[in-house]
């Protein structure tokens, strides 16, 4: 049974699936789970409740289309999508979910195999959702995406990229994901474990897409922000986990894109990073779209011209000397 939270989320996956997903395959099918992946973690991630979560996908398209949403995920992992011609570029990309499930086709398989044609090696995260149990609640999704992008480049050479070129991409929670990434890729959030936690986390590139930022009402989305920290979260908690406010001079360069008449997650998230970047010097490429809403997908005019960002994210990636 979903939630009311869920249901809210399989409706949009459907109307998204309606748009997006015919520009993303012509031929009437969709992305299979791709079969390699790679685990985070040796054995159980740190940080497990005693009852591990149980995955579950729950599929709100058809066989054709899918739309799957996943919870539950106690075995956090990478989906690899590999290009026939790699560019030397790679991206770990993190999907969306209100940090309550993950879309994995609307936001994770769609745009895998897309940026996968035009040369990169995309890695496709399934993060632990801070809801189910997870000590440090707050910081797991951020464990998870740390450790991904050091797994990443520490097989650099397997894949036939360059470990200087991996960047990030996420959308609405897994912008926050991406956000929070970019900004506190340096911050302790577990413990080394192996040769791979030697190296940096930072990514080359970080591309938060109609992204959950702020975790400060009124900007906030509130379901994102109350999986995330809990119920009454104090500010100082609040301030810490709000992108915009942990920028630095060592944040990489950010390519935002956000619609005007999002409803979902208010625009001004990206408006106040955008802010953010420039006082502190990062470079910073801003698409805002006056339609488009909560996915960037719509077809037809209310859809033009926010249906193509993703040509302008990799024309803005190529002019980072990525792709």
């Amino acid at each position: 049974m979903l939630n009311r939270r869920e249901a809210l989320l399989a409706g949009l996956a459907t109307s998204l699936l309606g748009t997006e997903a015919r520009a993303a395959r012509q031929d009437g099918t969709w992305p299979a789970y791709p079969a390699e992946e790679i685990d985070l973690w040796p054995g159980t991630p740190p940080g497990a409740p005693a009852a591990l979560p149980v995955e579950q996908v729950i599929e709100t398209g058809t066989e054709e289309r899918h739309g799957r949403m996943v919870k539950g995920i106690a075995r956090p992992r990478m989906k690899v999508f590999r290009p026939s011609r790699p560019n030397g570029a790679a991206l770990l990309v993190t999907p969306g979910g209100g940090y309550s499930v993950i879309m994995i086709d609307v936001e994770g398989y769609q745009i895998g195999p897309w940026l996968a044609e035009r040369g990169w090696t995309v890695f496709v995260l399934y993060y632990r959702l801070p809801g189910e149990g997870w000590s440090n609640r707050a910081d797991v999704p951020l464990a998870d995406a740390q450790r991904a992008m050091r797994l990443i480049r520490s097989r650099a050479a397997v894949y036939g990229f360059d470990p200087e070129k991996v960047g990030a991409m996420g959308f609405s929670a897994g912008g926050h994901v991406c956000g929070d990434l970019a900004t506190r890729y340096d911050v302790k959030v577990y413990d080394p474990i192996d040769a791979a936690d030697r190296l940096s986390a930072r990514p080359a590139i970080a591309a938060p897409i109609y992204a959950v930022q702020s975790m400060h009402a009124p900007l906030a989305h509130g379901g994102s922000r109350d999986m995330l920290l809990g119920q009454n979260p104090t500010p100082e908690t609040q301030r810490a986990r709000s992108p915009a406010h942990n920028v630095s001079a060592g944040t990489p360069p950010v390519f935002m894109a956000h619609a005007e008449d999002d409803t979902v997650v208010s625009v001004e998230n990206s408006i106040e990073m955008r802010a953010a970047l420039k006082a502190a010097g990062v470079q910073v490429e801003t698409h805002l779209f006056t339609s488009g809403q909560h996915g960037l997908g719509l077809p037809g005019p209310a859809g033009e011209p926010a249906r193509h960002w993703k040509d302008m994210f990799v024309t803005w990636a190529k002019a980072q000397g990525l792709g």
